[in-house]
């Protein structure tokens, strides 16, 4: 099943990482010789196996908190998390543009049927924007208002010595 959602993810493209991170070294040293199997018949085989070959990792970490923090350094459009407490990384990890938690939910079916949508952030973007979703085309404003009474707090903070008045005149602020 690694094998099968790994290569799902190579076929997208010749440059399409698909990395395992893993606890299990024998799962990280039986995934080359399974991959090598279901390439022997993969109908997308020709750009899956450059894709594998150029961008494909097995990383074997200490822990889940480190296998979760190297999900989260490398910050992948698609995560599959397929441990026995898959949703103990829904609350330790940021960086990802889909999380997709158990063997029951794999990347395919975010791509074609349970997810919100399938553009999502490559190349590491996930380490500072999330998919596209309605909010994306929304223009967002805001606004301050201040009582008095709030004006002369305020002001006090603003005008002490930590504060830098050069810079709310340069903004245009009096």
């Amino acid at each position: 099943m690694v094998a099968t959602d790994l290569l799902g993810q190579a076929e997208h493209g010749p440059t399409s990482p698909a990395v395992l991170i893993s606890i299990s070294r024998a799962l990280a040293q039986a995934l080359p010789g399974e991959i090598e199997r279901q390439l022997k018949v993969l109908p997308t085989a020709d750009l899956a196996s450059k894709a594998w070959r150029d961008y494909g990792e097995i990383l074997l970490v200490n822990s889940r908190e480190e296998a979760a923090a190297e999900a989260d350094r490398l910050a992948f459009e698609h995560v599959e998390v397929l441990t026995r407490e898959p949703r103990w990384f829904l609350g330790r990890m940021r960086n990802y543009g889909a999380l997709f938690l158990g063997p029951e939910t794999n990347v395919s079916y975010g791509d074609k049927v349970i997810g919100t949508n399938h553009t999502l952030p490559t190349k590491r973007a996930a380490r500072y924007t999330g998919g596209l979703w309605v909010g994306k085309f929304m223009k967002t404003v805001t606004y301050q208002e201040c009582t008095p009474q709030a004006s002369v707090t305020i002001g006090e903070y603003c005008y002490s010595p930590m504060c830098d008045r050069t810079l709310l005149v340069s903004q245009g602020t009096s």
